[in-house]
């Protein structure tokens, strides 16, 4: 094959890849909390039988831009902004622990205190609120609860968001959404420990980091880069088959 369909063909899908990565990231531009996803490539030399010169793309290791996102007001109790790089911890699907930095909490009918729809972890594990309960949380992530129809005094302390700081370490998204630590040597995820000096704002959302301009933006130069691999492709077999035209003609 002509190394210039190599390098379009692989050029052109990668491009697809990195299209769908930026229609993500815009579809998540009013999402509270989110993370844009970045995605980069790299070339790389074909292996196996074939010309050296032949050379093919491939998508480098995703990463997250790690930005904080513009914080917004709400004055509602249960939304919390993480400060600074803290995560919350919350329960994935397979019941392990991950880490988010949604904080429109939420309250389902059986008191469990949610993100996004999965468990809020605290110290002893998830947390229940009492239903109907007037809840405030404070910036060190104590959640108190005022039952209904009790004395102001008999307010009660019913547990602490788990919030943590990866600081060296580096943490990957999910194909959940969520963020996790890079397994170590022997391959195993482990949760990390709670600190002490994550704080939380109160009333307070923190939006997505996406930029929705320069989304756009992107997702047009990746339209146009894709046009052009695949005019490349276009070139490449027309030359083909007017070198196969000569070639009959001299015989």
């Amino acid at each position: 094959m002509d190394r210039v369909l190599y390098t379009a063909m692989s050029g052109a899908k990668q491009t697809m890849d990195q299209q769908a990565v930026v229609s993500n990231n815009l579809a998540n531009a009013s999402t509270t909390g989110f993370r844009a996803q970045m995605s980069a490539m790299r070339a790389v030399p074909v292996e196996g039988e074939g010309m050296p010169t032949r050379v093919s793309v491939a998508a480098s290791t995703p990463v997250a831009d790690m930005s904080s996102g513009p914080m917004n007001a709400t004055g509602r109790a249960l939304d919390v902004a993480i400060q600074d790089d803290g995560w919350l911890a919350v329960q994935s699907d397979d019941g392990g622990e991950a880490y988010t930095r949604r904080g429109d909490l939420q309250v389902d009918a059986d008191g469990l205190l949610t993100s996004g729809g999965r468990p809020v972890i605290g110290e002893n594990g998830p947390i229940v609120i009492p239903l109907g309960a007037d809840v405030s949380i404070g910036e060190d992530g104590t959640i108190s609860a005022l039952e209904e129809g009790q004395p102001p005094d008999a307010i009660a302390n019913v547990g602490r968001l788990k919030l943590v700081d990866p600081e060296d370490q580096s943490l990957e998204r999910g194909d959940d959404g969520l963020f996790r630590p890079l397994p170590d040597d022997e391959g195993n995820i482990n949760a990390l420990p709670q600190n002490e000096d994550v704080r939380i704002a109160t009333g307070t959302l923190e939006g997505s980091n996406v930029s929705p301009i320069e989304t756009m933006v992107a997702m047009i130069d990746s339209a146009r880069r894709y046009d052009m691999q695949m005019k490349g492709i276009e070139t490449a077999d027309e030359n083909a088959q007017r070198a196969n035209n000569l070639l009959s003609i001299s015989g």
